[in-house]
C-alpha cells in the first residue's frame, strides 16, 4: 500500500513533504548537505540504473565542485605582480621576426648585501641569504623568457653560471678592479645569439677608479647566414640588421664624484661606438645601474648626445642626494625632475678645475660633451601607468632600501631597434609595504627591467 501522507493527532491527513534536489545529486548511502555560501542545499538517498552519473559526466563544469575551482590571488599577490606594456604602434608581438628580450638586473652583490647592513635593517636575514636569493633571480628571469641579461654587483658568478647553463644560457664576466668582489656579467641564450666579439673596459686604466664595463658583439642565430661577419669586411644590411652591440656597466655611486661618473659612461660609450662602426655600423644596446636619476645631466647627457659641464656642478650631475631617509630621498622624482631643470635653466658657470675637466671629458680644456650614439630609453619608448612612470616616462623606482628609492638603472637602444614591449615596476605604495628590497618575492635591492626589442625592418 502506498503511504499518501502522515496521519496527525487531530486525525488530519498532511500531504507528504515535498522534496528538494541538488543540482549535484548522486547515489549516497546517507542524506548530506553541501554548502555555497550561506544557501544550503539539501539532498537526498536516490536509485538509478546503473551507468555513469550526471555528476560523473560533468563533474569538471559543477559549480559546487572545490577541487576544480581555481586558486585565487590575494590582493597582494596581484598587485604584487609586474605587469606588461605595449607599444601602441607594435601591438602585436608578430610584427617582426627577430623579436628578442633583453634584461638589466643589478642582482645586489652578497658581499655588498653583508657590509652595509643599515641599508636592509627593514629586510628579514632570510631573504638577504644567497641561497636563497639565486634561486628566486632564476625564477624570475626564466618567467621573462630573457634571451640576454646584463648583471650588474656579481660576486657569485659561477653560481650563477651553473644555474643559467641548465636554462641554455652561457655567458662571460668581468670583474671590478682594485679590493671589490663584484662584477658585471653578460648572459644569451645560445639557440639564439652567438658571440662574435668580447671586450672589457677597466676605467682605473683611465683614472676613472675601479668600476668596469663589458662589450660584446652578439649574431642573431634566427637568421642564419652562410658567411661569417668579421670587422673591416663590406657588410650587407641584412647582416649588419641581425648582430648587435651589448654594452653593461655599473658606475661608480658617489654623488660627489660627478667628474668621474661623466667620464666613465663618456668612456663606455665612445668604446660602444667604435665597435659599432668596426662591425658594420650595427645597432647598440646601453644597459646598467648608471647611478643617476631620470632628467640629471647625466640622463641629459645620454639622451641629447651633448652635455656643457659649465651649467652644472660637478656634484649634481647625478641627481642623486646625498644621504637622508627614503622618504626624503625618494621624494617624488617629478619633484627632482623638476628642480633640476629649474637648476639647469640659469646662465651660471660652475668652475671645474683642470683635473676635473680631464677626467669629464678626455681632453684637457673640453668642457662640452659629446656622443655619437643616438640613443632611446626603451622605457620612454613605451607609455606606462601613471602608477610606475613619472612625467618624463620612466619608472619611478626601480631600486628601494632604506636610505634611497628611485630609478637608476636604464635600457637605452640606438634606432635600429624598436621597444615591442617593457615590463612595469611596481608602484610605490606597494614597495612602501615591504619596507625595503629584498623581499619574499624579489631577490635583490633592485628591480630587473626588461624590454622586449625588434630589429627594424
Amino acid at each position: 500500500m502506498k503511504q499518501l501522507g502522515r496521519m496527525e493527532g487531530n486525525g488530519d491527513v498532511r500531504p507528504p513533504k515535498r522534496k528538494r534536489y541538488s543540482v549535484n545529486t548522486e547515489v549516497e548511502q546517507q542524506p548530506h548537505k553541501i554548502r555555497r555560501g550561506r544557501v544550503e542545499f539539501e539532498t537526498e538517498t536516490l536509485t538509478r540504473e546503473p551507468g555513469p552519473s550526471l555528476s560523473t559526466r560533468f563533474q569538471a563544469l559543477s559549480p559546487l565542485s572545490r577541487r576544480h575551482r581555481k586558486p585565487q590571488q590575494s590582493r597582494d599577490e596581484r598587485e604584487s605582480s609586474r605587469q606588461w606594456a605595449f607599444s601602441p604602434c607594435n601591438s602585436s608581438t608578430s610584427t617582426y621576426k627577430d623579436n628578442f628580450v633583453v634584461v638589466s638586473y643589478n642582482i645586489l652583490g652578497v658581499e655588498n648585501a653583508s657590509k652595509h647592513p643599515d641599508l636592509y635593517y627593514k629586510v628579514p636575514p632570510r631573504f638577504l641569504e644567497w641561497g636563497r636569493r639565486k634561486k628566486l633571480i632564476r625564477k624570475e628571469i626564466n618567467r621573462y623568457n630573457a634571451s640576454i641579461m646584463c648583471l650588474q654587483e656579481v660576486d657569485r658568478f659561477d653560481d650563477l653560471a651553473h644555474l643559467f647553463q641548465k636554462d641554455g644560457f652561457e655567458g662571460v664576466y668581468k670583474a671590478r678592479t682594485g679590493e671589490a668582489s663584484d662584477g658585471c656579467a653578460i648572459f644569451w641564450k645560445k639557440e639564439m645569439f652567438s658571440l662574435l666579439h668580447q671586450e672589457n673596459i677597466e676605467f682605473q686604466s683611465f683614472g676613472l677608479r675601479n668600476n668596469v664595463a663589458q662589450l660584446c658583439v652578439l649574431k642573431s642565430k634566427q637568421n642564419q647566414l652562410e658567411s661569417e661577419i668579421t670587422p673591416q669586411t663590406s657588410v650587407s644590411p641584412c647582416t649588419q640588421n641581425r648582430s648587435v652591440v651589448i654594452g653593461n656597466t655599473h658606475v661608480l655611486f658617489n654623488p660627489n664624484r660627478g667628474d668621474i661618473k661623466l667620464g666613465q659612461v663618456r668612456l663606455f660609450l665612445e668604446k660602444a661606438h667604435e665597435l659599432s662602426q668596426e662591425w658594420g655600423s650595427i645597432p647598440v644596446i646601453i644597459s646598467g645601474d648608471l647611478n643617476s636619476i631620470p632628467q640629471s645631466p647625466m640622463y641629459q647627457f645620454l639622451a641629447s648626445s651633448e652635455l656643457d659641464i659649465r651649467l652644472h656642478n660637478r656634484r649634481h650631475i647625478s641627481g642623486q642626494v646625498d644621504s637622508g631617509s627614503e622618504n626624503r630621498s625618494f621624494r617624488s622624482q617629478n619633484e627632482k625632475a623638476s628642480s633640476i631643470r629649474k637648476y639647469v635653466s640659469r646662465p651660471l658657470q660652475y668652475i671645474w678645475n683642470e683635473e676635473e675637466v680631464r677626467l669629464a671629458a678626455g681632453i684637457e680644456g673640453a668642457t662640452r660633451l659629446q656622443h655619437h650614439l643616438k640613443l632611446c630609453s626603451a622605457y620612454l619608448g613605451v607609455p606606462g601607468s601613471c602608477r610606475t612612470r613619472d612625467g618624463c616616462g620612466e619608472p619611478l623606482a626601480t631600486s628601494y632600501h632604506s636610505k634611497f628609492m628611485g630609478t637608476v638603472d636604464y635600457i637605452w637602444h640606438t634606432e635600429e631597434l624598436v621597444p615591442v614591449r617593457v615590463l612595469e615596476t611596481l608602484p610605490i605604495n606597494i614597495l612602501r609595504r615591504n619596507g625595503g628590497l629584498p623581499s619574499k618575492k624579489w631577490g635583490s635591492d633592485h628591480l630587473a627591467l626588461v624590454c622586449e626589442l625588434a630589429f627594424r625592418k
